[in-house]
């Protein structure tokens, strides 16, 4: 999937996010899908916010991943000025752990989705999972790599349940 224009852009509202943001870089990464990565703020910079949606698609960009804690806006800023799917992952960064971040990022108004993730790293792993999910729509490339991901999932599944059952007949 590595190509010269990146098919995933990845938004986060602060430096500070990269550490979560990092976890949907391996993801992408490990499925050899090119992305870029920037920081920008709805609050902050909401003219570079904007910039950056409105030329996402003449840049390539296919989905758009975006981290953002407290108020954040941000995935639904940069949702509202680009038809392009955006995926949001709230941020554990604000005295309310997050929750505040999750409901800005799943409220949105009828007719400007932002597809919604768990709080902090595991959604954005699931992010950058539902990106590969979207790209793989058009790349049978990449659908193979999401059934050997799915094959392994299970796999893990099965392998820790044997594990288990050692440790319990090990307690009789």
């Amino acid at each position: 999937m590595k190509k010269n224009k990146p098919p995933v852009g990845v938004v986060m509202g602060s430096d500070s996010d990269f550490p979560i943001l990092e976890e949907a870089l391996h993801v992408l990464d490990s499925f050899a899908v090119a992305y870029e990565v920037t920081v920008s703020s709805a609050h902050r910079s909401p003219a570079r916010t904007s910039a950056y949606a409105k030329t996402a698609v003449s840049r390539g960009i296919e989905v758009i991943i975006v981290g953002a804690g407290s108020a954040a806006h941000l995935a639904g800023v940069i949702a509202a000025e680009t038809p392009l799917p955006v995926i949001g992952i709230p941020i554990d960064s604000s005295p309310l752990k997050g929750i505040d971040a999750l409901l800005s990022t799943v409220q949105m108004p009828a007719g400007v989705p932002v597809a919604t993730m768990a709080i902090g790293k595991a959604g954005a792993r699931n992010a950058a999972v539902l990106a590969v999910q979207i790209l793989a729509l058009k790349d049978a490339g990449l659908r193979k790599k999401l059934n050997s991901f799915r094959n392994g999932l299970a796999e893990q599944v099965e392998r820790k349940t044997q594990e288990l059952q050692k440790k319990l007949n090990q307690r009789s």
